[in-house]
Parts: C-alpha cells; sequence; structure tokens
C-alpha cells in the first residue's frame, strides 16, 4: 500500500503514521513486527521470460479475489520458466489482489487474506486492510506491479519474488462521500517489495506470503 493513497491534510496526520508504520519507514526491521522495510540482497532474474502473466482471475484457487471496477491492479510481467517460481509469483500477485479485496469488502478477516497469507505476512495484509478500514477509505485507481525477479530457496518450499510497484494513479478514495485524495507525482509513488512465499503442505498448488518486506521511495523503480 501507498503513502500517496492517504490524504495529505494534517487531521490525517495519526492514521498517515499509522500506514507508513505499517508499510514500512526505512529501517531495517522485518515484516515479524510492525516496522516493514527493505532488504539489500538483490534477486537473480529469471533465466528465460516465458508468457506474460496471466490475467486477473475472479477465484484462482477457489478464491474470491475480485475487485471493483475502479480497483485496478496491474502485474506487469514475465513468469520464470521453473513451475515452482511461476505458481509463487502468480500467488505474490493474489495476495496483492486479496489485501484490497479485504479493503474493498472492509474485513481484515477475509477469507481470501487468509488463504493468500500467513505469519508475518498475514500480519502485515491484515495491518494494511485494517488502516484501510479505520481512516474511511477505500482504493481507486490503477496500481501497477513490475520488473519482478523470483529465487528459490531451500528444497523449493519457498521462493523470494521481488519487484517494483508504482501507484502513481492508484488513491485513497473516501468511503462516506466518495471524494479521491489525490496528490501530486512524488518519489513516493515508488516501492520496492520482497515476498517469501511459501508453498502450503497440504495444496499443490497454492503459496502463501509469509514474509513482507519493503523498500519506500524506491529510485530504482522509477
Amino acid at each position: 500500500m501507498k503513502r500517496r493513497t492517504l490524504p495529505t491534510a494534517a487531521a490525517f496526520a495519526a492514521a498517515t503514521a499509522l500506514l507508513l508504520t505499517a508499510c514500512g519507514g526505512g529501517d531495517d526491521s522485518s515484516a515479524d513486527g510492525d516496522q516493514i522495510a527493505g532488504t539489500g540482497k538483490e534477486s537473480a532474474r529469471p533465466s528465460k521470460s516465458a508468457e506474460p502473466a496471466a490475467p486477473q482471475q475472479d477465484k484462482p484457487d477457489g478464491v474470491d479475489v475480485s475487485l471493483p471496477a475502479d480497483m485496478n491492479l496491474v502485474f506487469d510481467w514475465d513468469k520464470p520458466e521453473d513451475e515452482n517460481e511461476a505458481a509463487a509469483m502468480d500467488d505474490a500477485a493474489n495476495f496483492f489482489r486479496a489485501i484490497y479485496h479485504g479493503v474493498d469488502k472492509r474485513s481484515a478477516e477475509d477469507a481470501s487474506v487468509v488463504a493468500y497469507a500467513t505469519g508475518a505476512g498475514l500480519h502485515y495484509a491484515q495491518t494494511q486492510v485494517k488502516a484501510w478500514i479505520d481512516g474511511g477509505w477505500t482504493a481507486t485507481g490503477t496500481l501497477r506491479h513490475y520488473d519482478a525477479t523470483t529465487r528459490s530457496a531451500g528444497n523449493g518450499s519457498s521462493v523470494e519474488v521481488a519487484f517494483c510497484a508504482d501507484s502513481g494513479k492508484f488513491f485513497g478514495k473516501e468511503v462516506k462521500t466518495g471524494k479521491v485524495l489525490t496528490t501530486e507525482p512524488s518519489i513516493e509513488d515508488f516501492d520496492y517489495y520482497k515476498i517469501i512465499m511459501v508453498k502450503v503442505p497440504t495444496s499443490d498448488t497454492l503459496w502463501q506470503a509469509s514474509k513482507v518486506f519493503v523498500e519506500t521511495k524506491a529510485a530504482k523503480c522509477q
């Protein structure tokens, strides 16, 4: 979630601080706590680009991650050849769809959030959803994700999915009034994420976000 989706008026300063803490403020804390920050080690790029990421699905894995027409999440990336990495990348996208599905449905306990997250990843997702709900906002516009890389770890049950996000055309919207909270374009539009995806032992296809790291004001994503 981007800071620029929040109103800049002083009346909302406390809520803004909450969201910055949830999304990361620039120090080196992990998603195990409330501070979410970036990590320094780059992922290896896929050896070869495959087909573009599939278009957004309403019910991948039988889980509803549908979004309203004015809330558009774009995943502009190519899948890696490795089957596990490709599946983890797909569900990293579904993890973010689930967050905004929860925002739209006004529930941090939404089934989609629980389906695509676990551990610190679940804490992160629920923190984001609750902050939007507490602020009285939903989201509108286009949130673009791009320049994705993947890297397998251990025995193949864990995959790091890293990517940039541009929220320059994605804004908060007051639920009660419908007012869109726009801001001027800036470096704050760009984040760099690293998501640790783990394979669910009881499923052949489902991956969950277990840790989330985000570098805000990410110049490398411009």
